[in-house]
């Protein structure tokens, strides 16, 4: 049986870049590029003529730029939305009022640099065809108590793809400081990966950085993996400390859900707890099934939570999830087994 094309519409005010993209994702067969659009104006006439799949929108656009589109546009016609915007933070306000994914602007227009943008826009095409827009008043959540305490020598690890970048926020800002160490693999590109650790660090209350070799792993403080390394723990006399390194990807990914838990399993056994998030693919499952077998706890965010559920699916297909939950469950679920 043939699938349908996923029919994307491209919203750029520059002609020269708007065409561009649409000649490079025409590359794939899977995508019918049904309309382009100069400004949200016009993007939302051609959403309700030709009923895209999934939306690619500038950030940075004349009349109304495209957080404040993504803003108004989603509640009245809900559909997936990749954002394109250079290196700043406004990916991550994107994703905050809904966007389901982001790329960079690729900084050199090489005929290589080019090539390998539009392949990367391709596959966040398909994986956004897959996702679902969820509600963002369905993200809220009292959070714990600010003077919780937990037994020591816990370590926590979560790993997140597509839509994970909202999905982390969401727990994070609900942690109090007392909260064990926490060790984040998200699927993101480098670069964003030190500004989202930057501004998870001022929205919550945690201490959260990009991680380096040698940090040590320790209450109230979050660790993200740099956005081309991979990231594993060791045990140390501090208790456990964070390893950066370079390899080959791992289930296409580096840095790699799978390497983060693998380690997990290894040096923290039954003192961990192992929580994946909104993903496509299986990046994480094994790892996930790794710690459960060594005496881990697990956490598995459900469907209708997920922005997507691949990663989160996969992992409980295979008996790797102990504990299904949504989203703004998480934090509670994750503080009752803490206090088990």
């Amino acid at each position: 049986m043939v699938r349908d094309k996923i029919k994307v519409l491209v919203v750029d005010d520059s002609i020269v870049f708007r065409e561009a993209i649409i000649r490079g994702i025409r590359q794939d067969r899977q995508i019918e590029v049904v309309a382009g659009a100069e400004d949200p104006f016009m993007a939302r006439d051609k959403i309700i003529e030709f009923e895209p799949d999934v939306m690619i929108c500038d950030v940075e656009m004349p009349r109304m730029n495209g957080i404040e589109f993504i803003r108004r546009l989603l509640p009245q016609y809900p559909l997936p939305v990749i954002v394109i915007s250079g290196r700043s933070n406004a990916v991550f306000e994107a994703m905050d009022a809904g966007a389901v994914d982001f790329i960079s602007k690729p900084e050199e227009k090489t005929s290589s640099a080019m090539q390998l943008f539009y392949l990367d826009l391709i596959t966040k095409i398909k994986m956004a065809a897959a996702a679902k827009v969820v509600e963002q008043k369905e993200m809220s959540g009292d959070g714990l108590p600010a003077d919780m305490e937990f037994p020591l020598g816990k370590i926590i690890a979560m790993g997140a793809s597509t839509g994970g970048t909202e999905a982390l926020y969401q727990i994070l800002k609900q942690l109090p400081v007392g909260i064990p160490g926490i060790v984040i693999t998200q699927h993101i590109p480098p670069v964003f990966s030190g500004m989202f650790a930057r501004r998870l660090n001022t929205q919550t209350s945690l201490e959260v950085k990009e991680a380096e070799s040698g940090d040590v792993i320790r209450k109230g403080r979050v660790l993200l993996a740099p956005g081309d390394r991979h990231m594993r723990i060791k045990r140390a006399k501090e208790g456990y400390i964070a390893e950066v390194f370079e390899a080959e990807k791992v289930n296409g990914h580096c840095p790699s859900i799978d390497v983060l838990f693998d380690s997990i399993a290894k040096e923290a056994g039954k003192n961990a707890v192992g929580i994946i998030l909104t993903g496509m693919g299986y990046d994480g499952a094994r790892g996930l099934l790794s710690m459960r077998r060594k005496g881990a706890r697990t956490i598995g965010q459900d469907e209708k939570t997920s922005v997507v559920y691949g990663m989160p699916k996969v992992a409980y297909d295979i008996g790797a999830v102990e504990r299904q939950a949504a989203l703004q469950a998480i934090p509670k679920v994750l503080a009752d087994i803490l206090l088990e």
